[in-house]
């Protein structure tokens, strides 16, 4: 049984998605303001977290910035405001994704069980048959231990920016677009995903380029979408 944290100051929201998601066979441990996430992120083993922005004591984009200091857990933001800056803060400062309040509860269980297989993939083996390495150039991704390289030294990344990578590495050399990328590794319909994608993108590029201004790896193909160089020629 996988272990979700909900946390949001209103309490029937807390109560209304620990409806939803207890049917869907997950455990639900809840909070009230950032410090009580804090305080049970730091007790009990969680898989996922639902954490909304606006909150006393401690705001989410404070916890979600705590919890990424040493924690891979997937972060999905809930929010009243639908701005395009609210959402980017949020995938900025460690969200996965983000949903906006009020929500319908089928896309909230789509997004949870979306988070929690790219979650749990990353505890997998791979598949008999697969190596289970991927490379380009300096850049190597083991997927047998879930590790990432770049000129030697290994790179951090959270789930979504780890499938991401893989999804684009595994087919080095072919462009993607945005919403090919967001179908192939959400494993569902692509609806108004280039903030997410965009903001993925750039962390990752953060993480794996010397100079993320001219990147070497992970290349922009302006009007069609991404692609990882094939370096291996």
């Amino acid at each position: 049984m996988y272990n979700i944290l909900v946390v949001d100051d209103d309490e029937e929201i807390v109560k209304a998605i620990e409806i939803y998601l207890s049917k869907e066979g997950y455990h639900i441990f809840k909070a009230y303001n950032g410090r009580q996430a804090l305080e049970v992120i730091n007790k009990e083993e969680i898989h996922l977290v639902l954490l909304d922005i606006m909150m006393p004591e401690l705001d989410g984009i404070s916890v979600a910035n705590i919890i990424r200091k040493d924690k891979a857990i997937p972060i999905i933001m809930l929010s009243a405001k639908s701005e395009d800056y609210d959402k980017i803060a949020g995938l900025n400062n460690g969200a996965d994704d983000y949903i906006t309040k009020p929500f319908n509860p089928l896309e909230l269980i789509a997004r949870v069980n979306s988070q929690i297989r790219r979650y749990t993939s990353l505890g997998s083996i791979a598949k008999n048959g697969e190596e289970g390495i991927y490379r380009t150039g300096q850049l190597e991704i083991n997927d047998i231990t879930k590790q990432v390289q770049v000129e030697g030294k290994e790179v951090k990344l959270t789930p979504t920016e780890y499938n991401i990578l893989k999804f684009l590495t595994k087919n080095k050399g072919v462009v993607y677009s945005i919403e090919q990328i967001y179908e192939n590794v959400w494993e569902e319909e692509s609806y108004g995903a280039e903030n997410i994608i965009a903001v993925h993108i750039r962390h990752i590029r953060e993480k794996i380029e010397i100079n993320p201004r001219e990147p070497k790896y992970l290349k922009v193909i302006w009007g069609v979408g991404y692609k990882i160089e094939n370096l291996e020629n």
